[in-house]
């Protein structure tokens, strides 16, 4: 159990109510507490949100007949009853997660922990809508149909981790202009909706991998933070007062797009200098095959002295964004992950740090710099975060989000 697990909640910050006909909020409030800290006794949580432990003992009762909740070894101590904890199911429910990637396209099922039970991958030079839908299609039916017979009617939503405006990026992959003008028109959420019995929700692909730190990351942040990840291309998200914030139009957070200065003393995109599409041409210069970077993301056969040249370049220009974020909000974290070896990952970090140490702070509050605690797998698990937030847990975003069967995930 991580610190940020143990650490419960003064009874002030989560509330439930005895009134009648707001059961299913308090359902959401008890599914949110333990999520958030695991196993607890009926008496805790009656205690945290505040509800009479009646009420408490009503609807975990009912919880555990439809086999959300589960309960533990009685824990005995000095004088009384030994409590019980109470946990959620992993086999309670499970989520589907799809992310479409610049080079592959992946979906994961995960369990009520938020544990990745099975996975299906398809590997593209780029991405196409039909095949995608397609992909998708397929995947959500054959995981599915691994599960048990008795869990198949678990499956609680699929979401959908997706780069936007994947049409502008056709020359940056190498693919056909009228290929990637097909995602203009393409509506992969609805589409996909259509064919499944349950609902069907999207998100921007970097956002999608923030909102996953906060619903399934291990590391203990504050609350306020900013979020790189690094893919093809790098992008971001930010997190205030503990929740995703998308902003009106879902794009809030698009780091890629902030200007920097290049090594040549140009102003570029943070894309251009910290994507592993930089990396790519860094290979591709030096005569060796860029594919090998897809193959496995905890294995880059690269040489050391062109993953140096690349984390040198990408840390120094993620430094000055970084001091742009905090000139306009007070981050009191910065969260970096990204498609590689958990080594490079620290290596990253480390020379970010390095390099924001080197900038002019003044009027600004230094941010503590932590690595991203669930990697290549950061997108996926964010889409397949979406309907389990949708589902069973008080609101944990901040910013609209598209779904096929509602407008709204917050």
């Amino acid at each position: 159990m991580t610190e940020q697990q143990t650490q419960l909640p003064p009874p002030q910050t989560m509330r439930g109510t005895n009134q009648s006909g707001l059961r299913a909020w308090n359902e959401r409030l008890i599914f949110t507490l333990l999520h958030n800290h695991g196993a607890m006794p009926k008496a805790e949580i009656a205690r945290v949100t505040g509800l009479s432990a009646q009420t408490v003992s009503v609807i975990i009762r009912a919880l555990e007949q439809e086999g959300f909740l589960e309960k533990g070894e009685p824990v005995r101590g000095r004088i009384g009853q030994p409590s019980i904890p109470i946990s959620l199911a992993a086999n309670g429910a499970y989520f589907l997660g799809l992310k479409i990637g610049r080079r592959s396209s992946e979906m994961i099922l995960t369990d009520f922990h938020g544990t990745i039970r099975d996975r299906a991958m398809l590997r593209h030079d780029w991405p196409e809508p039909e095949a995608a839908r397609a992909f998708a299609l397929r995947a959500a039916h054959d995981l599915v149909m691994r599960l048990p017979k008795s869990h198949r009617e678990r499956i609680a939503g699929l979401g959908i981790a997706q780069p936007f405006q994947l049409w502008g990026w056709s020359q940056a992959l190498g693919a056909p202009r009228d290929v990637m003008d097909r995602w203009r028109q393409a509506d992969l959420c609805n589409d996909i909706g259509q064919h499944l019995p349950y609902p069907v929700f999207m998100r921007n692909d970097a956002s999608a991998a923030c909102g996953a730190e906060l619903v399934f990351g291990r590391t203990s942040l504050p609350r306020d933070f900013v979020y790189f990840y690094i893919g093809f291309f790098i992008g971001g998200g930010v997190a205030l007062n503990g929740a995703l914030h998308t902003g009106e139009g879902g794009n809030s957070g698009a780091l890629g797009s902030m200007p920097v200065r290049a090594p040549d003393g140009q102003t570029v995109q943070l894309i251009e200098l910290s994507s592993i599409y930089g990396l790519e041409k860094l290979l591709v210069k030096e005569g060796l095959d860029p594919d090998s970077l897809w193959q496995d993301p905890n294995l880059w056969p690269v040489p050391d002295s062109i993953i140096s040249a690349w984390v040198d370049m990408a840390a120094d220009a993620i430094a000055q964004a970084i001091v742009a974020c905090l000139a306009v909000i007070d981050f009191k974290a910065v969260v970096v992950d990204g498609w590689f070896p958990p080594a490079i990952r620290h290596r990253l970090r480390m020379r970010v740090l390095d390099a924001l140490e080197q900038r002019d702070l003044a009027g600004l509050n230094m941010p503590e710099i932590h690595q991203g605690s669930l990697g290549s797998d950061a997108r996926a698990l964010g889409a397949a975060a979406l309907p389990f937030t949708d589902r069973f847990l008080v609101a944990t975003d901040a910013g609209p989000g598209n779904s096929s069967s509602r407008t709204d995930l917050s």
